[in-house]
């Protein structure tokens, strides 16, 4: 038998076969900035280069583990957390750029009672908000 063809019978069923996803995706990445790092460190001071070592190992370790697994759903259900805690980061950047390219138009605004943020237009004076969530009233500022 050829080798792709064993291949393929050894893959099937496995979490690898659905694609890399972004929790697989960042221990690699993490794994490639740890080499870096220990290439760059182990010269300086040994020991902590083996600690390193005993990281970069113990993620690749748990990256093929989680790649070759026949349990999907507990796979999925362990970057579902990862997923939730990145993108909420994710958006909080995406908002802070937000915020500095409107700058001069807009200004964004807390709720004090459901502290969700409020884009709202830069307009001089005292303004009465109605927030959309929570439907709360209140007074905002605008210089």
């Amino acid at each position: 038998m050829n080798f792709r063809y064993k291949l393929s019978q050894f893959l099937y069923g496995r979490y690898i076969s659905y694609g890399i996803d972004l929790l697989t995706g960042v221990l690699l990445i993490t794994c490639i900035v740890l080499s870096v790092l220990n290439i760059l460190i182990s010269q300086i001071f040994l020991p902590l280069g083996i600690v390193i070592d005993l990281v970069e190992t113990g993620l690749i370790v748990w990256m093929f583990f989680r790649l070759l697994s026949k349990n999907i759903q507990k796979r999925q259900a362990e970057n579902r957390p990862f997923l939730n805690a990145f993108n909420k980061i994710k958006s909080s950047f995406e908002l802070k750029q937000k915020m500095k390219r409107e700058k001069e138009t807009h200004i964004y605004k807390k709720c004090p009672h459901c502290s969700v943020i409020l884009r709202l237009p830069r307009k001089p004076g005292e303004h009465n908000v109605n927030c959309p969530r929570c439907k709360n009233n209140f007074k905002v500022k605008v210089k």
